[in-house]
């Protein structure tokens, strides 16, 4: 272990930055930290303990290592923000390990932000895409179940609803079967978003990939977290 972040603190490495997003901690009381184990220019190791308590339907953290915008902040040279018309693949790959003192609601996903406005600074974007690798507890995507599909031979739940505050549409893929490993291309699910009604012009603004707390104590560790982005 490295450095350990609180707080909201973020730390840079290279193209990648953590985030120790408490953005929902008034919902509940406890504490979560995050730490970077290690990083190259490839790929980056990193972790966070929570310990959180209160409404147990609220999402308390999102502490997340980021790929390009959030709300204000860029790093240069990632490929993004990139119009979805002009992505060739997306790939990632995510190893990760995560225990459980106290069960409660949390998600390993990745949250995803797109875009009509390619300059975006600090204003919300114009859509979410979210997908669950692995989830605990009684909890559900915003909105509601809309259908059931395969993609390289998984099977996902695509949930589709809209921001409780601000409006925009949510679209949320839940692995049928948790994972602790995986390595995808996330524009396939783009694609099939399109195919759903998702505006081909959008741009792809911002890849988050963390942990969702809403209750419980536990602990995330990512041995192996990459991205690669690819044009047409």
């Amino acid at each position: 272990m490295k450095s350990v972040f609180k707080n909201g603190e973020i730390l840079i490495q290279g193209k990648y930055y953590l985030y120790n997003n408490l953005w929902g901690a008034a919902t509940g009381e406890g504490s979560q930290s995050l730490w970077e184990s290690s990083f190259d220019n490839s790929h980056i190791a990193w972790g966070t303990s929570w310990l959180w308590n209160g409404q147990t339907d609220t999402i308390k953290s999102y502490a997340a290592v980021v790929w390009g915008w959030h709300w204000g902040w860029k790093i240069a040279d990632t490929g993004l923000p990139i119009k979805l018309t002009a992505l060739r693949s997306l790939l990632t790959k995510w190893s990760f390990d995560v225990t459980h003192t106290i069960l409660g609601g949390t998600n390993v996903s990745y949250d995803i932000w797109l875009t009509a406005n390619p300059t975006a600074d600090n204003e919300n974007p114009t859509g979410e895409v979210m997908v669950w690798l692995y989830n605990t507890g009684d909890i559900t995507p915003i909105g509601s179940k809309k259908a059931n599909l395969l993609i390289d031979g998984v099977g996902w739940d695509l949930w589709e609803g809209s921001h409780p505050v601000s409006g925009w549409p949510v679209y949320s893929f839940v692995r049928t079967d948790n994972t602790k490993s995986d390595s995808l291309d996330l524009n396939k699910f783009f694609q099939y978003l399109i195919s759903f009604g998702l505006d081909s012009t959008s741009y792809l603004l911002s890849v988050e990939a963390g942990v969702e707390v809403f209750t419980g104590e536990g602990r995330l560790n990512t041995t192996h977290y990459s991205i690669n982005v690819e044009c047409r």
